[in-house]
């Protein structure tokens, strides 16, 4: 029984690691946005945690094995587990000055290294309990590196594509405390009196329904302004109400605002998106890549286009339905990779829009040169690509480089700049084409109305008159073998946050 307890406790433990691992970027991504920096520091922390595990377990163990002292490292992870939720919020804000790397690793290692590395002592610890000879020790080690290698597997693959989607983060947290904490309990009682065993599981007992009745659970509170939210195999979604207007926010980053009574946008660079239609003596066919919550679409099909848009993920276009008035007769909306849906069609469009920005930069594969030649060749002759892209300041080294990038496939580039003054955090629309982007008709200047400066038609007139050919010289074409721009989005992501956090303060975008 005990043998067969040993290969349970690998199991669920490595099966916790991995879990740990993946619900890190839900847990922090709201915060810091689903970058490759917070990969990368989850990743390294979790492997710098398990290897002093197996140090101290390997050592521990040496000290002399008892199933006891294993079930109670294993409880301190269980407990550990449990108060991230409770922890997170402070420690986030204290390293919120040390800039988006710093700040990244270290609240990743206060919050993850502890447990990590207490589940990385089970391993060598049971290895040490299950070995009865010499000759045993290479396959015992092999069998039980085996099961917690399975149960890593297993728990990655439900993670991923069940629980955080259908559990949601903190009951998720929650319940792999608890299922530690369970195991735990099994062997902090084997050998001890009956009167001990009732004492030391009521404790337990005690423990679980405390956590279950002080850790917050993720829910909708619309009196706050917090009108849903939603874990998604692709990020945290979530709807907000505030000050007079609606957003969308995807792991803590705006994508759509609205009013929130008439849903009509009041997002800058939606209204500049406009422009292109201006482009054309026709009405035309239009492809959006991003839907967000559909003021883009809605903006075009009330002009009488014919839109086709491509949205990975289902969840953003359900929460577009319910929360902000897109209505499904407006386009034909599928759901796939943008470039995946660009290779697999042989439609052309007179226009094609790239509103995909993630959580922290464009998706890299969407701003490479293959990438701009299968665009190139889904549009027609007199065909323009219009790209949003998030930037500090005009001539970013991330405009420059996409800028450089879209020369491959087209003769004309042009920026229009949203943000003022030059230097600042803001949107930027890129329009490339093999015609010259020109405007068919002027664009209103009704400067004798007081409300123009506030509206769109002034945030139009600003991009087109500020337009501007970005510069190309020294600066790289960005491929799929080869791009930065999720390096050179740190910048842009953490200026982002920082406005995003002043502007909301102690809204619903965060928990309390």
């Amino acid at each position: 029984m005990k043998k067969v307890f040993l290969y349970i406790i690998v199991f669920i433990s490595g099966g916790a690691v991995l879990a740990i691992e993946i619900l890190g970027t839900r847990i922090l991504g709201p915060f810091y946005g689903v970058s490759i920096f917070l990969w990368s520091a989850l990743i390294s922390i979790t492997l710098i945690a398990l290897s002093i595990g197996y140090v101290i377990g390997g050592w521990l163990a040496d000290k002399g094995p008892d199933i006891r002292t294993l079930g109670l490292v294993i409880a301190v992870a269980g407990l550990w587990v449990l108060i991230i939720p409770l922890i997170r919020g402070g420690i986030i804000s204290a390293a919120e000055p040390l800039g988006l790397r710093a700040a990244v690793l270290i609240v990743s290692f206060i919050l993850f290294a502890p447990p990590l590395t207490l589940l990385g002592m089970v391993s060598p610890y049971a290895i040490r309990l299950k070995a009865t000879a010499i000759q045993e020790v290479g396959r015992t080690a092999g069998n039980l590196y085996a099961f917690s290698t399975i149960g890593s597997v297993i728990a990655a693959l439900l993670t991923g594509f069940i629980l955080i989607p259908n559990v949601g983060v903190n009951m998720l947290v929650l319940s792999i405390g608890i299922i530690l904490i369970i195991v735990a309990a099994i062997g902090i009682i084997k050998g001890r009196r009956l009167i001990e065993k009732a004492i030391i599981l009521s404790a337990f007992v005690i423990i679980a329904l405390v956590s279950y009745s002080i850790i917050p659970i993720e829910k909708a509170e619309p009196e706050s302004g917090l009108l849903m939210i939603k874990q998604s195999p692709y990020g945290e979604i979530r709807v907000v109400d505030f000050k007079d207007s609606r957003f969308l926010l995807i792991d803590g980053g705006i994508h759509t605002s609205v009013d929130a009574v008439t849903f009509e946008n009041n997002y800058n660079y939606a209204w500049v998106l406009d422009i292109p239609k201006n482009m054309f003596d026709y009405i035309g066919d239009m492809l959006l890549i991003g839907l967000g919550g559909g003021s883009v679409l809605k903006s075009y099909y009330l002009d009488g286009w014919d839109i086709d848009a491509v949205e990975i993920d289902p969840a953003i276009t359900e929460t577009a339905y319910n929360y902000f008035g897109l209505n499904p007769d407006w386009g034909n909306i599928l759901h796939m990779d943008g470039r995946r849906f660009l290779k697999e069609i042989s439609k052309k469009y007179d226009l094609i829009i790239l509103d995909a920005f993630g959580s922290s930069s464009i998706p890299f594969h969407l701003v490479t040169a293959e990438a701009f030649v299968l665009a190139a060749s889904r549009l027609n002759e007199e065909g323009i690509l219009a790209i949003n892209i998030e930037a500090v300041g005009w001539d970013d080294i991330i405009v420059n480089s996409i800028t450089t990038t879209l020369k491959t496939s087209f003769k004309f580039v042009k920026a229009l700049p949203i943000a003022e003054p030059p230097n600042r955090l803001g949107n930027l629309i890129l329009l490339a084409s093999n015609r010259p982007l020109e405007l068919k008709e002027e664009l209103d200047r009704d400067y004798s109305n007081p409300d123009f400066r506030y509206g769109a038609g002034y945030q139009r007139v600003h991009a087109w008159d500020n337009s501007f050919i970005p510069e190309t010289k020294n600066f790289s074409i960005l491929t799929d073998d080869l791009n930065p721009v999720d390096i050179w989005s740190e910048r842009i992501n953490l200026a982002a946050r920082k406005e995003l956090h002043e502007y909301f303060g102690q809204s619903p975008m965060q928990e309390k």
